[in-house]
């Protein structure tokens, strides 16, 4: 069942995909329709998941899962793995592979991948002060609290001196 990402409850898991670029206008009205139909048909069990999505940045698909109604199941989240592949072939973007950071470089978001944003914190280039994504919240309050902050308050520090 689909319901707004922003009533969702804070205790609401999360799964953010970030794409390797950011995508057109169109991609994100066509990207938003069938997230819609997945979510409107994702089941566990047979049972409606009472779910939402966001999308910030043009590049982040962010869904959001309230599993105090219904609570995903292995064959629940394979279905949404494979609904995230089936975007990945549809418009030729990565979105899963977790071995990448994005950043913020001003209003600009940044994509490397783990081991270039190493290089460039060695480098000084990026600092504790840069603005990262933190792809890892596990839920809806985190991902307001957490998502987007200093690389100091992130898993990134381990990367700054």
């Amino acid at each position: 069942m689909l319901v707004d990402f922003n009533i969702l409850p804070e205790e609401s898991r999360v799964w953010i995909y970030q794409a390797n670029r950011s995508f057109t206008e169109q991609e994100l009205k066509d990207i938003q329709s069938k997230l819609e139909t997945f979510i409107e048909n994702w089941t566990a069990h047979g049972s409606d998941l009472q779910a939402g999505y966001t999308i910030k940045y043009k590049r982040f698909i962010i869904i959001g899962l309230n599993q105090n109604s219904n609570a995903a199941t292995g064959c629940s989240i394979d279905a949404s793995v494979h609904f995230i592949q089936q975007l990945e072939k549809d418009y030729s973007v990565d979105l899963m592979d977790k071995m990448n950071v994005s950043y913020k470089q001003g209003e600009y978001v940044a994509y490397k991948a783990l081991s270039d944003f190493r290089k460039m914190a060695k480098d000084k280039a990026v600092s504790k002060n840069t603005i990262v994504f933190n792809n890892l919240v596990a839920n809806i309050g985190e991902f307001k609290e957490n998502w987007e902050v200093p690389a100091s308050e992130s898993w990134h520090s381990r990367f700054l001196k």
